[in-house]
């Protein structure tokens, strides 16, 4: 999709856009999924998003579901991280996510992560071999990521052990963080993703999106790839952004 009108693409091919306010990012963001999928569905046997967790993400997710133009029989819905709780705990970003995309996908194209495993490094290596299968080792087709005031995505946190994994595609963090472990997407799976979607919101993120933008790699958003990404960010989020 054809970035909007005063947008612009940094050197290094990050493409950032900054819009009004968290209406105008929903809507935004919820298009150019939608755009994006029935793109890749118009030639492909199927399609796979990582979706992340958070506040921000799910009145777009909303939005996003509400679109009857998406093929959603060819769309399969991955997460990007999870915290480790029992099904249906509402600490689980997939209680949300269920609730979102349920009426819409269809349920064997539905894939949470399975942190209720009383083995969570097996667990990891079961989801990374669904992700290799569901896009035939090519790579996500869009990742979504949020952005924490810490510097952090998925579950990529500072100082965390997960952010030296090299070989994995998908692990668990070392720490607890906001009390609970969590299983995240790693930064090689993140590479591999076709397109990444960040949206950011809100004043409070304002440093680490300066950091972002900058390429900061002493923050985990700084070490993401950058080539395939697209930042959408609301005016409160942008007000350190020359």
């Amino acid at each position: 999709m054809t970035p909007l009108s005063g947008s612009r693409t940094l050197a290094d091919g990050l493409t950032l856009e900054i819009l009004q306010d968290t209406h105008t990012i929903e809507l935004r963001a919820a298009s150019w999924i939608a755009g994006t999928l029935i793109r890749v569905a118009s030639s492909q046997s199927r399609c796979v998003l990582a979706i992340s967790g958070g506040r921000s993400p799910w009145p777009m997710f909303g939005r996003l579901a509400e679109d009857p133009a998406v093929p959603w029989d060819r769309v399969h819905i991955m997460q990007v991280d999870e915290r480790v709780a029992p099904e249906g705990h509402p600490d689980r970003n997939w209680t949300e996510a269920a609730r979102t995309f349920g009426p819409v996908v269809p349920a064997s194209n539905l894939h949470p992560m399975p942190v209720e495993a009383r083995d969570l490094e097996a667990a990891c290596d079961r989801y990374a071999r669904l992700l290799e299968k569901l896009t035939a080792g090519h790579g996500l087709c869009i990742a979504h990521l949020g952005l924490g005031t810490d510097g952090h995505t998925a579950s990529l946190f500072p100082t965390d052990s997960i952010l030296e994994v090299r070989n994995r595609a998908v692990a668990i963090t070392g720490n607890e963080h906001g009390g609970r472990r969590r299983m995240s997407l790693t930064f090689p799976a993140l590479a591999n993703a076709h397109r990444l979607l960040w949206q950011v919101q809100g004043a409070s993120k304002a440093e680490m999106l300066a950091r972002l933008l900058a390429g900061d790699e002493r923050i985990p958003a700084g070490r993401v790839r950058r080539d395939t990404a697209l930042v959408i960010a609301d005016v409160a989020a942008s007000s350190s952004e020359d």
